[in-house]
């Protein structure tokens, strides 16, 4: 309601926001008899952790920063015709965390398991930090292969394989010198 009342008294230049404002469900703030300022109003909705769950759409940056700075309360702006969700705030990421990380394990069971550390003697140092050792690697196991003999039968074949390549190259360059002649003549 504060809102509009402050879209109302802002005159004709707002008056299609006014008419797009009136569009939407109107909640109930607690300034119905003095009506405060638009920014103030929502900032005052979303107080003690956003119990409705509100967005806040707003193009004021000064709002936007102040609704950051509060955590759980997503905000929305327009670029361009185009309605943009804002990524979550850090505030918000961190009271995300927090929560999950409380919903694991319950409170008292985290102190028995402390308790139960220290008894043991588990509990951690914070100045002691282990550090990794890099071991010593041996060779590359590659390079430790046994290099292989050729053998005679080996050594034929490999000599058989070359004749039979120079036989066909040479078949191949007298075709060419033949069908070259032809062409000539």
């Amino acid at each position: 309601r504060c809102v509009l009342k402050e879209l109302e008294s802002l005159g004709k230049a707002l008056y299609g926001a006014k008419l797009i404002a009136q569009r939407f469900q109107v909640r109930n703030c607690s300034h119905h008899k003095d009506p405060v300022s638009g920014s103030a109003c929502l900032l005052s909705m979303i107080e003690e952790g956003n119990p409705h769950h509100f967005f806040i759409a707003t193009q004021d940056q000064d709002l936007a920063n102040k609704v950051k700075k509060k955590a759980g309360v997503p905000l929305l702006f327009i670029i361009q015709n185009t309605m943009v969700l804002d990524k979550p705030s850090l505030k918000s990421l961190a009271f995300v965390q927090t929560l999950q990380t409380s919903q694991l394990v319950p409170e008292h069971q985290k102190q028995s398991i402390e308790q139960l550390k220290e008894k043991e003697g588990l509990a951690k140092q914070e100045g002691e930090k282990r550090r990794k050792r890099k071991r010593a690697g041996g060779p590359n196991p590659l390079s430790c292969l046994k290099k292989k003999k050729k053998t005679q039968e080996s050594q034929e074949r490999s000599a058989e394989k070359r004749k039979r390549r120079r036989k066909r190259n040479r078949i191949k360059i007298e075709a060419v010198q033949s069908m070259q002649k032809n062409e000539e003549e």
